[in-house]
């Protein structure tokens, strides 16, 4: 059967950080271009399974992973695979907003300069303008790109991050809390914004918020002292889970 491209299979995966057991025997289909929210009490796996997905977890000593995850029917922790290549073609944004210290232009220029994907300024000039755009930050920083990036505001820095993502052209992308450090009015716009990613882009969030799982996602996974208790469309999870622990954890009895 093919598999439809940007689909992740997670097929028994267990990680250890030195000879502490974080996830267990982990087992999911993520589907193509659809949101895919992880939630969870605090520790309990979520991160750590997210870092699995683009092996930014290879830069802790001491870890190990063992099982499958395929990206497009490759095991990503295939001898075989170029880490540059899977870290641009599955990127994170991270909790808090990270730009670099250089000009808004520069920050989204980076990439495409340095996987080669445009040399002459008008061809960077193309990406920066359209990646800012899909990211629904043209508008505000047009006339100020060569201005630091630091100079933003909290949740256009966050927009940004993803803008600099975006221009290197990613198949999937990570979302580690992305909003929790953001004022409500910033945080909708990063919602809204996950909802028109994923017409291209297939993305997975983790978040400690039900609410905006229940808003902007597609399939839910519940994670528990490093176990995934349940995943299902969201709409399911949240009024017909299959287990007591999704239930309790959702109307807040628990966790």
């Amino acid at each position: 059967m093919e598999v439809p491209l940007n689909t992740f299979q997670i097929r028994n995966l267990n990680f250890y950080y030195g000879s502490s057991r974080a996830l267990f025997q982990i087992n999911m289909d993520v589907q193509s271009k659809q949101v895919t929210a992880l939630i969870g009490p605090s520790g309990c796996g979520k991160s750590t399974f997210l870092r699995c997905l683009n092996r930014m977890n290879d830069t802790i000593p001491g870890t190990r992973v063992d099982g499958e995850i395929l990206l497009n029917g490759q095991n990503i922790y295939s001898l075989e695979v170029d880490l540059a290549d899977l870290r641009q073609r599955v990127g994170m944004v991270f909790q808090k907003p990270n730009p670099f210290p250089q000009s808004i232009f520069d920050n989204i220029a980076f990439g495409p300069r340095v996987v080669g994907l445009a040399s002459k300024i008008n061809e960077l000039q193309e990406i920066v303008e359209h990646s800012l755009t899909q990211a629904a930050l043209w508008d505000d920083v047009k006339d100020i790109l060569k201005e630091s990036a630091l100079s933003l505001s909290l949740g256009q820095q966050q927009r940004l991050c993803i803008a600099r993502l975006l221009a290197v052209r990613p198949d999937v992308i990570l979302m580690d809390e992305p909003a929790s450090a953001l004022d409500p009015i910033a945080t909708l716009k990063i919602e809204e914004l996950i909802s028109e990613l994923k017409q291209k882009y297939t993305i997975i969030i983790v978040t400690h918020n039900m609410q905006q799982a229940g808003r902007v996602s597609d399939y839910t996974g519940l994670f528990w002292l490093g176990e995934l208790i349940e995943f299902a469309p969201t709409a399911k999870i949240f009024t017909r889970p299959d287990q007591r622990v999704t239930e309790d954890y959702i109307t807040g009895r628990m966790g």
